[in-house]
């Protein structure tokens, strides 16, 4: 039984996405600098799936400033920008809940396909929405 399972995985090819490269770099920094001259390339990640929950996206002409998606955000990410009467989303603490979205009665907010949300910087412009 336990050969069986060892042969069947060896002739199988893994299932796992290797994004965003094939193999572990050295140093990524050095990968990087390489991707920029063209040196090596970067493996696209997995297509995702229909209804897929990643970075909020918000359409700020749609936006009436209800308030009603601060209400119902549990981890306290929404905040009222009252000068504007606009909102400002910090995704960094964003448990992708989509209670937001369902909330939202002008259809403003919506959760688009982008996942690669990483960054040094908890506040940097990548991980705020406004």
């Amino acid at each position: 039984m336990i050969l069986k399972t060892l042969f069947s995985q060896l002739l199988t090819r893994p299932v796992t996405n290797r994004f965003p490269v094939k193999y572990m770099p050295r140093s990524v920094t050095g990968l990087l600098r390489k991707v920029e001259e063209g040196k090596a390339t970067i493996h696209p990640p997995v297509p995702v799936p229909e209804k897929f929950r990643g970075k909020l996206a918000y359409d700020r002409e749609k936006c009436i400033g209800c308030q009603l998606c601060i209400r119902v955000c549990p981890a306290s990410v929404i905040k009222f920008k009252p000068e504007e009467k606009k909102i400002r989303i910090h995704v960094a603490r964003c448990t992708f809940c989509s209670q937001c979205v369902d909330a939202c009665p002008v259809g403003a907010l919506s959760m688009s396909q982008e996942f690669l949300l990483a960054d040094y910087d908890r506040f940097s412009g990548n991980l705020i929405v406004e």
